[in-house]
């Protein structure tokens, strides 16, 4: 199944990821998701291929000034962090690559060599 990086071509650690992937031989198709925004069904599939499901906030940048200036707390539900991840798309951690069935975070970029 062909590879897609969820990638922001701004952050070195997103870069070396699609690097990594591409000096293995994948082509994997970009998707810049700060330009096209994910979904709710598309993020949620994506927390459920990370394991992340019962805890979206495993995937949100919670240094970003968006995450304090929307309030977001260790007690918000679930509902709220993923529509707050669906409205501001810089709040998503970067970069993720997933094959249909599975996903990892490229944090560090290594991780994604279980693709390889």
């Amino acid at each position: 199944m062909p590879l897609t990086i969820y990638h922001n071509p701004r952050c070195s650690k997103s870069r070396q990821t699609l690097a990594l992937l591409e000096g293995a031989g994948q082509s994997p198709e970009i998707r810049l998701y700060l330009e096209m925004p994910v979904s709710e069904d598309e993020l949620t599939d994506l927390l459920q291929q990370l394991g992340f499901k019962d805890d979206p906030r495993k995937l949100m940048r919670r240094g970003e000034s968006t995450y304090k200036a929307l309030g977001l707390k260790a007690e918000t539900d679930r509902a709220r962090l993923i529509q707050a991840m669906i409205e501001n798309p810089k709040l998503i951690e970067r970069p993720i690559v997933t094959d249909g069935r599975r996903a990892v975070l490229g944090r560090p970029p290594e991780s994604v060599l279980v693709f390889l």
